[in-house]
């Protein structure tokens, strides 16, 4: 029995050990595979990682440090943190974990906190002033340090979350897109974990001890439009695995002609062809189920396997 008993926590140790090299494996193709689908970083560049203490952005620099060993093109990564001066905001946690990364790293300090508390009324939503305040310091420090690319740690489900977003309060189909130019022109901004599930952070964030330092500048805030979508979509999820995967999926497989914009698809000069197009007149039918419509799409590098269609 004895025997028996110390076998136990052996062959749990084992398990975890080796759970935690699949996720290790995941992630780092993910993020790979998102970096070369869309050409996010390039020979010689200089990755500003804007790190908040936030599960995210711990995992967002740890991956980039780790895939940098073996990247077969040269670049340099510095680490960023805005200092909003929340109160009780634990000041030398990312410095220590900066430092035993052995990261270049530069913490800002603005007090952004006194000026949103100073202009957002009471019980009013924080986030909108607070992000464009960030973002316009964080553009600053990116001219300043010289960096090349701004890498921020949004992952697919944020991404899937601003689409019904702004499908459901803004009247929009726009989502949160893997590269884009910032506001100001000036640089160019990627979020290299466009494939990663936040699921998988969170467990990668337990397996590497991260020191997480939460964000309360809003308080609880329960009720913002973000957190609502996210615990829809983790219900979703729950009732049927996949369907995150395929929302996501969907971003990148786009077909104009199906939807109802003007400005990307010419309807009111459409003319017979005279051409057969069994996929012109179909949206979703019965007979999709044939063809594996409603089980989980493989996200990773549907981007570049299934090119926009336009017809």
């Amino acid at each position: 029995m004895n025997d028996v008993a110390q076998a136990a926590p052996l062959q749990q140790q084992r398990r975890q050990r080796h759970e935690a090299n699949k996720l290790a494996k995941r992630l780092h193709r993910q993020v790979g595979q998102a970096i070369s689908d869309f050409r996010m970083i390039e020979p010689g560049d200089k990755v500003m990682v804007c790190v908040s203490g936030g599960k995210d952005s711990y995992a967002l620099l740890d991956i980039l440090l780790a895939l940098r060993q073996r990247a077969p093109v040269p670049f340099d990564l510095v680490a960023v943190n805005l200092d909003q001066k929340q109160p009780g905001f634990p000041e030398h946690v990312l410095p220590e974990y900066l430092a035993s990364r052995a990261v270049p790293y530069h913490i800002e300090q603005q007090d952004t906190y006194s000026i949103v508390k100073r202009l957002v009324p009471e019980g009013a939503t924080l986030c909108s002033l607070c992000s464009r305040l960030r973002r316009g310091i964080l553009y600053r420090v990116a001219g300043e340090l010289g960096a090349t690319k701004i890498a921020l740690g949004h992952h697919r489900d944020d991404m899937v979350a601003t689409l019904l977003m702004n499908m459901f309060f803004g009247g929009r189909m726009k989502g949160m897109p893997p590269k884009l130019v910032s506001d100001d022109g000036r640089h160019v901004v990627i979020r290299p974990l466009a494939y990663v599930a936040e699921s998988d952070l969170e467990r990668w964030a337990e397996a590497r001890h991260f020191p997480i330092i939460p964000c309360n500048l809003c308080g609880s805030q329960a009720n913002l439009q973000r957190a609502q979508i996210k615990q829809m979509l983790r219900e979703w999820e729950r009732h049927d695995p996949g369907r995150i995967d395929n929302m996501a999926a969907a971003m990148g497989r786009i077909t104009p002609s199906h939807l109802m914009d003007r400005n990307l698809h010419p309807f009111t000069t459409l003319q017979a062809t005279g051409v057969s197009d069994r996929e012109g007149d179909k949206a979703f039918d019965d007979d999709c189920s044939n063809t594996g419509a409603g089980q989980p799409v493989r996200l990773v590098n549907q981007a570049a396997a299934a090119p926009t269609r336009t017809r």
